[in-house]
């Protein structure tokens, strides 16, 4: 009985040590797979990073040369298309510097001057202005969307003829001006509408939009609307709403031939953004003759 419980005892007792070991010989060994393991993943990560890098390399360089090219290429292809005119950049809300670096970047190789810069004032201050039409047709603009909106189409107008009533009313229409007002030729529309209005200066604000959209296309120049490729929210539709061509991504050079040729005459929607008709409208040489597709 004795001899029984003590070589069950050692039996058990040899069980466990042995179950001990095999534990540490695992651990050990499976630690050793484990860290295998954890160097041949790093291995390969490293190695799809460096490649990653490499790729990206070399595609930067091949977007860096096509930038180069197409930059040298915009010269020529506008060179004389918009020669000794005057272009007006008429900003409804606000002008971006940037968007207006780009707009100038367009107009210098085709040939065009900078004739007037003006910013329109979102939301208009109905009471002035109505204080001001006192003794016109539009002396109840403040009260009446319609006389807002036509009031709007006739100083649309006399933006680019200039005037008595562009004088009238500039301070208190215009948020910014310079230049001089006459003798435009084609005009490029911005818009940056304010996003913090109420319902009754929201209101005001599109039918003073619309009206100078209006007054502007009605002189018979070309009007074109433009914006960044990245603006958000885009001002594509209103521009398409207002039946006036629009270039979607003015800060790329193809935007830029676009505007330029917009300007000329060319008409849609120009860009890289699901609104565009294209990206380029046909481009014709300065007189008038198809250089391309």
């Amino acid at each position: 009985m004795g001899y029984s419980a003590r070589y069950h005892a050692v039996s058990l007792a040899a069980i466990f040590l042995a179950l001990a070991v095999g534990i540490l010989i695992g651990a050990g060994f499976g630690n050793d797979v484990v860290s295998r393991e954890t160097q041949n993943l790093e291995d390969s990560l490293k190695s799809n990073v460096v490649e990653a890098r490499d790729r990206a390399d070399a595609l930067q360089s091949q977007l860096d040369r096509e930038r180069e090219f197409s930059q040298r290429a915009y010269p020529a292809l506008v060179a004389g298309l918009l020669y000794g005119e005057r272009v007006a950049i008429v900003a409804v809300g606000g002008l971006p510097d940037e968007t207006r670096n780009d707009v100038e970047a367009a107009l210098g190789p085709a040939g065009a001057q900078l004739g007037e810069v003006a910013t329109v004032r979102e939301p208009p201050d109905l009471q002035v202005l109505a204080g001001e039409a006192q003794g016109t047709p539009f002396r109840g603009l403040a009260d009446d969307g319609d006389q807002l909106e036509r009031f709007a189409a006739r100083y649309g107008r006399a933006l680019l003829s200039g005037g008595p009533v562009f004088q009238t009313f500039r301070s208190t229409v215009l948020s910014s001006y310079s230049g001089r007002a006459g003798g435009i030729d084609a005009v490029v529309v911005v818009r940056q509408q304010p996003g913090d209005l109420g319902s009754r200066e929201h209101d005001a604000t599109e039918r003073l939009e619309a009206g100078l959209m209006s007054g502007m296309r009605d002189t018979g120049v070309p009007v074109v609307g433009v914006e960044l490729s990245d603006s958000d929210p885009s001002s594509i539709p209103f521009f398409e709403s207002a039946d006036v061509s629009s270039v979607d991504s003015v800060d790329l050079t193809s935007g830029r031939v676009a505007l330029a040729y917009a300007l000329a005459g060319a008409q849609g929607s120009f860009g890289i953004k699901d609104t565009a008709d294209r990206l380029l409208p046909e481009l014709l040489g300065p007189s008038g003759g198809a250089t391309g597709p």
